[in-house]
């Protein structure tokens, strides 16, 4: 698998049976992450959302990548009706289109797939980097992808440094105030909290990293 500098349809389809496993298994710790700021429903809504979509991908005969990650989004929207379900959807049909007609994508497939995930997102809440959200996590991903790319790096080593710009990212909104969604009304009060958002953003790449180790 470390020679693997390619993911297919069918390594798309295993990677969000993975990606529902995370949230499976985090899914009473974002339950406590969002419950105090929030309405403590982030975990059953994620879980329940990537569950169902790994189950649509599954019986799918499609090879499409885009295709393949566009439905993901629209099951995830259908099934995880919250703020968070909505924006997941947004991110994956967003992000989908970057690489759709593709079979098989590279990490420079994934670069363009992260940053057009980033990009619907901020376009859909109105947000942007720095503001304690699910941004914080990816964008520095996207950022970290980029640069992996530029230093010629393979797959599995370009996802493992946007994982890990994805960490630092979570860990970074600790000392950042909330400006979107219910925990803006707490304001000062977040500060020392970690993003839920940004927490799920992480846990997305890690489910690619999980599948490239």
């Amino acid at each position: 698998m470390s020679a693997k500098n390619t993911l297919t349809g069918n390594d798309i389809k295993r990677i969000f049976e993975r990606i529902a496993d995370i949230m499976e298994e985090t899914r009473d710790w974002l339950g406590e992450l969002d419950g105090a700021m929030g309405d403590g429903d982030l975990g059953l809504t994620m879980s329940t959302g990537f569950r169902k979509a790994a189950e649509a991908l599954r019986d799918l005969d499609e090879k499409d990548v885009g295709k393949l990650l566009a439905k993901a989004g629209m099951v995830i929207g259908q099934s995880a009706p919250s703020t968070m379900g909505t924006l997941m959807a947004t991110g994956f049909m967003k992000g989908g289109k970057a690489v759709q007609g593709k079979e098989e994508v590279q990490l420079a497939d994934l670069a363009a797939l992260v940053h057009a995930f980033v990009e619907g997102i901020m376009a859909r809440g109105k947000a942007k980097p720095g503001e304690k959200t699910i941004i914080d996590s990816l964008h520095p991903a996207a950022q970290a992808l980029d640069q992996a790319i530029s230093e010629g790096r393979s797959l599995k080593e370009g996802l493992a440094a946007a994982y890990e710009a994805a960490e630092k990212g979570v860990e970074a909104t600790k000392a950042m105030i909330s400006q979107h969604g219910r925990p803006a009304y707490y304001q000062e009060k977040t500060l020392g909290k970690q993003d839920p958002g940004a927490t799920v953003g992480m846990l997305v790449l890690k489910g690619f990293v999980d599948y490239m180790s």
